[in-house]
């Protein structure tokens, strides 16, 4: 690998891969994204047996995230494990609030900093992007005081650079589009139910289904509010009779089109950073 690498990414590899190496053994949180995938691989590289990726299976994570996870380890033969979880036992997630995000990552993370203490892992990571800092992220902040560490922000990585990285390095997810978990398409106030969702995972599987290839159902009870890609959107509001159908035989009462497309984060459009 590396003949198509610029020298910046070159030296973001090898510094990512030194930083990995310095910490003697980790565990990675491993969502099955690109992110903590490009993790999970270069700390085995760097670690070897002395890491291990473990993803949390949860009725909030999208559908595909636990297979492209376990895809992903075996293709690489990292250590993984993946462990039950359910985040809807927690009255700070269901409650949803701003702040849903720190309680949720706080929760999570300490799950794995409890394990490496006991295993006798010296660091947790985290996949975390120098892009990521620009969105409203409450759960930086627990990530802060767990003492949970972000190598791809250590390594200055970007989320572009990081697809390329992926791609360098033959990760099958490194153009996988972002998956943040589906309570992220509820604004915030209104509570997280398992039916909640399951109707989403349902309308954005429909949208999917339909070769629509970056999608998000934002979910404000009557209304369905769908993001597609912005050059997707023409054909989205074409083929609306049969879009407008199938919501509301989840249960809509109006279903309409966000005429500006996907947008990274759209919940949290005028919260106070």
């Amino acid at each position: 690998m590396g003949v198509n690498m610029d020298v910046s990414l070159q030296n973001k590899y090898q510094s990512l891969k030194t930083y990995l190496a310095s910490l003697g053994s980790a565990v990675v949180a491993f969502s099955g994204g690109v992110d903590s995938g490009l993790v999970a691989v270069v700390a085995h590289q760097a670690l070897g047996e002395r890491m291990l990726a473990v993803t949390l299976q949860s009725p909030v994570e999208t559908p595909d995230g636990v297979q492209a996870a376990i895809q992903v380890a075996r293709q690489f033969g990292f250590p993984h494990r993946v462990m039950p979880y359910d985040d809807l036992e927690k009255h700070t997630f269901v409650e949803n609030t701003p702040e849903r995000c720190y309680f949720c990552k706080r929760e999570r993370l300490g799950l794995l900093v409890e394990l490496a203490k006991q295993a006798g892992f010296s660091a947790v990571l985290e996949g975390s992007n120098v892009d990521d800092l620009q969105d409203y992220r409450p759960g930086k902040r627990a990530v802060n005081e767990l003492g949970v560490l972000s190598p791809l922000i250590e390594a200055g990585l970007t989320k572009d650079e990081v697809r390329a990285l992926s791609r360098e390095l033959e990760l099958p997810v490194w153009n996988r589009p972002s998956a943040p978990c589906l309570a992220t398409r509820f604004p915030y106030g209104m509570r997280i139910t398992r039916e909640g969702l399951e109707r989403v995972a349902r309308g954005e599987e429909f949208l999917k289904n339909l070769g629509f290839t970056l999608v998000r159902v934002r979910d404000y009870g009557t209304m369905a509010r769908l993001e597609v890609s912005p050059e997707q959107v023409t054909e989205l509001v074409a083929r609306r009779e049969q879009v407008h159908a199938f919501f509301r035989s989840l249960g809509y009462a109006h279903v309409a089109v966000d005429l500006l497309g996907y947008r990274s984060g759209s919940l949290n459009e005028g919260v106070v950073k």
